[in-house]
């Protein structure tokens, strides 16, 4: 039944009990708090504390209905529960981080409700509505956290406690707003795409009409066509090893990508079969856990698949990881629910390599069937244009990560005069251009199997141009040859990293890191780079290959026939086919701050 991945529901109740029995050490003696070991957050021990009740609440409670009921997490949980919200917890105020634990706690509570919260007394009851009733009325940032509020205060509608329709109403109209077609919605404005779309503007509408019922009904039609869109798109962002794309932030919620498939299974919103659905979660679930996930403890880490903070945010503490367990909402669906009886089927890359645009967040998808890599071409998300290496990136890929220095050389085009791509100017799927510092760099991409040629126009100062591909971490072997123009950084398992230059570069070299990359302590970057004389536009072309297996650089340069005339790129490949790319996009508009794109020219054909 699970020939793909081996796993079954029985699996998925045994990781949930592990990391939930794990946690037994770290309550407090009230049961309010779960103080785990780590970095704290900026919101505090108290808070840190909550979080690490609440997220880990969320997954007591799917582990309690999967089961009709488990009277060890619900004395556990009910206890904590009540004297949280009586003296322990921080009371909600206006966009404190309370609010997104409280909205954990309100799923929670909601989706357990006949063996936890109608088991209360109604003065217990009264407490944590009391507690609860912080939403009401009050403020959230701008952006999925409106959500929170819509969640919140339905539970409190559901119980009869006071609440306020026009929270929920405006909270779930101003995500209308942040829509941007084809299933994607931006987190907030302006260009903000990354697993946030899939584990929070996807997963809480859902959520909302599970807790609404038939008052749902207005909007639940809207919800469940734009959820099966997504899901038509997001089934490409994981690869065949269950690894999701390493892009965006909140990275160690880890298995969290896997909630929008469940969502889709739990409100008939899918494209995708049961088998298939189970074939795409348990492989997450399995990737994680083959890779050292939870650790030796049986806890969630800050990081990937290991302890790492540099790939963490401010704002994330040492029980931030357990939003994984929103990966876990596939314990709602009953034992004899097709996803869980249904024999695993093979998913698209199974089968074909895949190159797949989505216009709407400005990605073009490139993944292999041979070693089951996926790389994300990004040429639209950049997280209101803040620099940082998880959105500024040219490409990322589900087995390789940026490189968290202050130099930004892979997957990156830099002028050595000039600052990082910070906010992205689309031009097309997989075209875009960017400014810094009196420089306007262009690129547009041309994907063939595993090879991605990188069409690349420079405007600016005089300086010295730098081009990297992926960074390689582990045990990695570097190589270059200058006379050729190529560099490759292969790890220990094979995955290799090849940048060659086609056209304009005159040198080739390999960064290496230390301590910088979430994969591993070792890491290699290989890089080309060219003289920019400030002049005039300068055309640079090369090839970027990540690989599972061997790539000889020398063929692969024989292979690819590049014709530059002016700012034309003529591309052909060795089996004939043929690209066309023309640079110096001229765009009448700049994009808008709310994430929508100008009319644009000069696309690659």
């Amino acid at each position: 039944m699970s020939s793909r991945t081996g796993y079954t529901r029985e699996t998925w109740l045994a990781v949930a009990d592990h990391l939930l029995d794990s946690l037994k050490p770290w309550f407090s003696d009230s049961g309010a708090q779960v103080r785990l070991p780590g970095r704290g957050s900026w919101s505090g021990a108290d808070c840190d504390g909550l979080e690490g009740f609440a997220r880990s609440f969320l997954l007591a409670a799917f582990r309690i209905a999967a089961t009709n009921g488990d009277d060890r997490l619900v004395e556990r949980y009910a206890r904590g529960l009540v004297a949280g919200a009586a003296r322990e917890w921080p009371r909600l105020t206006p966009c404190s981080q309370q609010m997104v634990e409280a909205a954990a706690i309100a799923v929670g509570l909601h989706e357990s409700r006949a063996w936890l919260w109608d088991k209360l007394d109604v003065p217990e009851q009264q407490v944590v509505v009391d507690w609860l009733s912080g939403f009401v009325g009050s403020r959230t940032w701008d952006n999925n956290w409106r959500l929170f509020q819509v969640v919140g205060e339905q539970f409190l509608a559901s119980v009869g406690a006071p609440y306020s329709q026009d929270d929920i109403d405006a909270g779930l109209d101003r995500i209308e707003d942040w829509y941007v077609g084809d299933g994607w919605y931006s987190d907030g404005p302006g260009q903000n795409f990354d697993h946030y779309i899939g584990w929070a503007m996807h997963l809480y509408p859902g959520l909302w009409t599970r807790m609404a019922g038939p008052t749902a009904d207005d909007r639940l039609a809207t919800y469940r066509e734009r959820l099966h869109r997504f899901i038509e798109d997001a089934v490409h962002l994981t690869g065949s090893d269950g690894a999701p794309i390493h892009f965006g932030r909140s990275l160690c919620y880890r298995m969290a990508t896997a909630a929008p498939y469940w969502m889709g299974a739990l409100l008939d919103a899918t494209p995708l079969t049961p088998g298939q659905t189970r074939r795409l979660c348990s492989g997450t679930l399995r990737h994680f856990v083959d890779h050292g996930v939870p650790d030796e403890r049986g806890l969630l880490t800050l990081g990937w698949h290991h302890h790492f903070l540099p790939t963490t945010q401010p704002y994330s503490g040492p029980a931030s990881p357990y939003w994984a367990s929103k990966g876990f909402l596939g314990l709602l669906l009953p034992a004899d629910h097709e996803v869980w009886t249904a024999r695993e089927a093979a998913l698209p890359l199974d089968e074909h390599d895949q190159v797949r645009a989505m216009p709407a967040p400005g990605f073009l998808i490139q993944a292999t069937k041979h070693d089951g890599i996926v790389r994300l071409l990004n040429h639209g998300s950049d997280h209101g244009g803040e620099g940082d290496p998880h959105y500024n990136r040219l490409a990322y890929s589900t087995r390789t990560a940026p490189e968290l220095t202050d130099e930004a050389i892979d997957n990156h085009i830099t002028l050595s005069t000039c600052g990082p791509r910070r906010r992205i100017r689309r031009v097309a799927v997989g075209a875009s251009w960017w400014e810094a510092d009196g420089a306007r760099i262009e690129v547009a991409c041309v994907v063939h199997g595993r090879i991605e040629v990188r069409c690349v126009l420079v405007h600016g100062p005089e300086g010295a141009v730098r081009h990297g591909g992926y960074a390689v971490a582990g045990t990695v072997r570097p190589a270059v040859e200058s006379d050729e123009l190529w560099a490759q950084a292969t790890r220990q398992d094979r995955l290799t990293s090849v940048v060659v230059g086609l056209h304009g570069y005159d040198r080739a070299g390999v960064r290496r890191g230390l301590d910088s990359n979430a994969f591993g302590p070792h890491s290699a970057t290989p890089y080309l780079e060219a003289q920019h004389d400030g002049k005039g536009p300068q055309v640079l072309v090369s090839a970027v290959v990540l690989s599972g297996d061997t790539v000889w650089p020398r063929q692969l340069a024989e292979s690819i026939d590049v014709a530059v005339d002016g700012c034309h790129v003529a591309v052909r490949f060795a089996d004939g086919t043929q690209a066309d790319v023309q640079l110096d996009a001229q765009v009448d508009e700049e994009v808008r701050d709310d994430g929508g794109t100008a009319p644009v020219t000069g696309a690659p054909a």
